[in-house]
């Protein structure tokens, strides 16, 4: 169904006819800058209007109208581009009747360049005297009012175009993501001298974590397959092969459900070290944190959940069994499944068919009863082997493997192992898998024989760990959604 036109934009394109008219190009050709919002304010936003008067600068800025007045021959705009708002003073008497009245046609989110000399207003406030004005790209549609914006959150989301034109802390985070991520390769790269790869997105087995996939078909093989789910088989394989030191940042897809944490697709960071531990993985998580929040915030200082904390090093360690003892007054080390079930129970905690087993219950009642409490960064470690099939066994108690989890404020951001690299011990994991997926465990992985392959091969004691790169945004910018870290995030359609 065709969208019926309001008034203002059937005003909008009668202007852009009366442009052509003119001769002027509605939607503009290129616009060579000299200056923008930051470089001005940079250079000039503390010097006073006789030291800004000494200079003489002519500067060509762009971007779009986001305000006008006009107060009989001299109009008043804000430019607003990637930093900011600058504001441009339009003379009559300097740039014509004709252009002044080109001026006078533009409506809010028309987009024009100003060339003009740098000066301070009488009011104190920086400004381009323009000389030039041309114009760039007529909107056709006009933008939300200024003071309520886009006030429907999932418009918000939907239309990022309009959400970042209105929204200041919208444009925060999406410069600040880029940064986030620049810190963390130059801290992967700089400190552990690490190579950064690229490996398959589409998977013919489902592997490297516990999750339900995306499945699509590619025509010419006349096969299945996955989109990834998790990156790090692919990325062990190169560890076998003598990389020694590789990482990854890339989507990931996991068919599940949505929420301010989780979105069908997001973005992770993968690092294996060879002849590392988790020893090593929690100093390469303390520093990959530390060193983002100061390529963010310039400190390591962050507020979440209403709490004030700091990421600097060191952390706090907790055991998971020991957390889950403390909060229900049992040793699940020496407790039998029956027992174990029973506490559960106690502790209205649901059991799938899979998941009675004691590894499982211990996972289940610490995500029940611990998790919120940990509010300092902390890592978890000690996961039963049941939860950890690509992790290492603790060699002081077969029953759980040397992995730890990495919290703040009760959320997860980061998961890491002592590899597991006995290729016999990895193939039975692997069997337990299938046996689990058979139980009904959608999540359960399926069996890689080529990584036991590659494991034959011999892969040198190592160290992993995967970090959530949306997640982390979300922790250092203060966003309180993942949609809001997302530029395109998952949505629902209209009327769902």
């Amino acid at each position: 169904m065709e969208e019926k036109l309001n008034d203002q934009m059937l005003v909008r394109r009668k202007k852009m006819q009366e442009l052509r008219e003119k001769g002027i190009d509605p939607f503009g050709q290129s616009y060579e800058r000299t200056a923008d919002s930051k470089s001005l304010n940079e250079e000039f936003g503390a010097l006073s209007k006789e030291e800004i008067a000494e200079k003489t600068r002519t500067v060509r800025i762009a971007g779009r109208i986001r305000s006008k007045r006009r107060m009989g021959k001299i109009g008043f705009i804000h430019l607003q581009d990637r930093y900011g708002q600058i504001q441009a003073v339009i003379n009559k008497n300097i740039i014509g009747e004709e252009n002044y009245e080109l001026f006078k046609s533009s409506d809010l989110g028309d987009i024009v360049g100003i060339e003009g000399e740098v000066f301070r207003t009488d009011a104190g406030e920086l400004s381009v005297s323009c000389q030039v004005y041309t114009h760039l790209t007529k909107a056709l549609r006009p933008l939300p009012d200024k003071y309520s914006g886009l006030t429907d959150v999932e418009e918000r989301y939907r239309r990022r175009y309009v959400d970042l034109i209105m929204n200041e802390d919208s444009r925060r985070i999406a410069f600040a993501r880029p940064r986030i991520i620049r810190a963390v390769q130059k801290y992967l790269e700089e400190e552990w001298k690490l190579t950064e790869v690229e490996t398959p997105i589409l998977q013919p087995i489902l592997s490297g974590a516990a999750a339900r996939p995306f499945v699509t078909h590619h025509n010419t093989l006349d096969r299945d397959f996955y989109l990834r789910i998790a990156t790090e088989l692919p990325l062990k394989r190169l560890i076998v092969g003598g990389m020694e030191g590789v990482y990854e940042i890339g989507r990931i897809f996991r068919n599940e459900g949505m929420d301010p944490k989780h979105n069908p697709e997001f973005t992770t960071v993968e690092a294996y070290v060879a002849y590392s531990d988790l020893e090593g993985m929690m100093r390469l998580t303390e520093g990959v944190f530390e060193s983002a929040a100061m390529a963010c915030n310039g400190n390591t200082d962050v507020e979440v959940g209403g709490h004030k904390l700091s990421l600097k090093a060191p952390y706090k360690k907790l055991n998971m069994t020991d957390a889950v003892n403390e909060k229900t007054g049992k040793d699940f080390r020496t407790l039998s499944l029956e027992e174990a079930e029973a506490v559960a129970k106690e502790f209205h905690v649901e059991l799938e068919n899979h998941e009675h087993t004691l590894g499982h219950i211990i996972d289940k009642l610490f995500e029940a009863l611990c998790e919120e409490d940990l509010i300092e960064p902390t890592f978890v470690w000690g996961h039963p082997i049941e939860i950890s099939p690509l992790a290492k066994k603790d060699p002081k108690d077969p029953r759980f493997t040397q992995r730890f989890e990495f919290y703040v404020n009760g959320t997860e951001y980061a998961n890491a192992f002592t590899e597991l690299n006995d290729p016999l011990d990895q193939k039975e994991r692997f069997e337990k898998q299938l046996e689990l997926k058979n139980q009904g465990d959608e999540e359960a992985s399926e069996m890689d024989e080529d990584y036991v392959e590659a494991l034959e091969y011999g892969m040198p004691p190592t160290g992993g760990i995967g970090i959530g790169i949306d997640r982390m945004v979300m922790l250092l910018t203060g966003a309180e959604s993942i949609r809001d870290v997302l530029l395109y995030p998952t949505m629902k359609q209209r009327g769902e």
